[in-house]
């Protein structure tokens, strides 16, 4: 459609809506005026053999599965890629005429007039990503054993049975012998399922820690004593680019460590988090927080701020919700504690914001007595 005029043009934008296996595009001029719709396929070649007919020009993409590699092939073209925030396109999702052509043509409009209210990201490298992959894998894994260990568990209780505690790491060997007669051999090939699973899981620890090797920066972070190579591979590689964030704090925002806000006049409601972000990160980081405030967690300012919020006048009320607000805040703290020594490559010293309160009190003390 208008062939001439697409060759020609200059300052395009194109939005383009991206399927499983076509994507739909629409193109605008500088002024606004369509120049081309149509769809092509979701390939490599497809991609790669359409865009390169089309002048340097500004296109605007949605956040998903096929996302990252469009994203480096259009940049590789000459084109300038936008990559918006899907959470910023409620335009979009409350259509009530939403199809494909629809969303190609409001990404291109909001990609021309202000490319900002699409909240553009950048997505990591590809060496970024096959590692982060390979933690997800991991993840996916222990997920699938810990399905099956309930699943064991759930069957024996059926049958008035109950399992002793056991290790995830050893549990498909050391409940064999306290399984009913009547169960074990329809739960034999889920034990064996189990110990290959923790056979695949042992491999991929140790291959985060060889890969944490090639990221000097997660040495630092692990100083923190309940962050292992795991959760620092994680946060460095999710993050990626420390630079990102003007400041330490806005980190847990981006891991959807804050509370959700509802003000109005005199109504402000205690909210739970708000949950954006990446979800293996936060949900690692928890973990961390869950160490740290456990019987082997040290000393430090960490456990002591959350310890403070555990026992304050909101324990009284319901001293489960109090610790599971703990623990979040303790797990956004530590979300900005590694941010800062990311930053800073400084060392970490456990105590170090009560060895500086201390100091001050001390200073005080001493400039009251003359």
């Amino acid at each position: 459609m208008k062939d001439d005029c697409t060759a020609m043009a200059r300052g395009l934008t194109i939005g383009l809506d991206l399927g499983d296996k076509y994507s739909t595009l629409h193109v605008l001029s500088s002024e606004g005026e369509l120049l081309d719709e149509g769809r092509v396929r979701t390939t490599q070649e497809a991609l790669k053999a359409r865009f390169s007919g089309f002048p340097q020009s500004r296109v605007a993409i949605e956040v998903g599965t096929h996302s990252p590699w469009v994203s480096r092939l259009l940049a590789e073209c000459g084109h300038e890629v936008l990559v918006a925030n899907p959470r910023r396109l409620r335009l979009i999702y409350e259509n009530d005429r939403k199809d494909d052509k629809v969303d190609a043509e409001y990404l291109a409009r909001i990609a021309r007039l202000d490319p900002k209210l699409l909240a553009p990201i950048e997505h990591r490298t590809l060496q970024t990503q096959k590692h982060l992959t390979m933690i997800r894998a991991r993840d996916a894994l222990v997920r699938a054993r810990s399905r099956l260990i309930n699943l064991v568990r759930s069957s024996v209780k059926s049958v008035g049975g109950r399992l002793r505690g056991a290790n995830p790491d050893n549990f498909h060997r050391k409940v064999v012998d306290d399984l009913p007669k009547e169960l074990r051999e329809g739960l034999s090939g889920v034990l064996e399922a189990i110990g290959c699973l923790n056979a695949k899981i042992t491999e991929c620890d140790k291959r985060v820690e060889e890969v944490s090797n090639l990221y000097p920066q997660t040495r630092r972070l692990r100083q923190v004593k309940g962050v292992g190579p795991l959760t620092a591979l994680a946060f460095v590689l999710i993050l990626e680019d420390p630079r990102r964030f003007k400041k330490s704090r806005d980190v847990g925002a981006y891991l959807g460590l804050v509370p959700r806000k509802s003000q109005s006049g005199d109504r402000d409601p205690q909210l739970g988090i708000t949950k954006a972000g990446d979800t293996l990160l936060r949900r690692l980081l928890v973990n961390c927080a869950q160490y740290i405030m456990g019987p082997f967690g040290e000393d430090s300012d960490l456990r002591r701020h959350g310890e403070k919020i555990a026992k304050s006048k909101n324990a009284a009320q319901g001293n489960k919700n109090a610790k599971k607000r703990a623990v979040v805040a303790v797990a956004r703290k530590t979300s900005v504690l590694l941010h800062r020594l990311w930053c800073s490559e400084e060392d970490y010293e456990p105590l170090r914001n009560t060895r500086k309160r201390e100091a001050r009190a001390k200073g005080r003390m001493v400039t009251s007595s003359k």
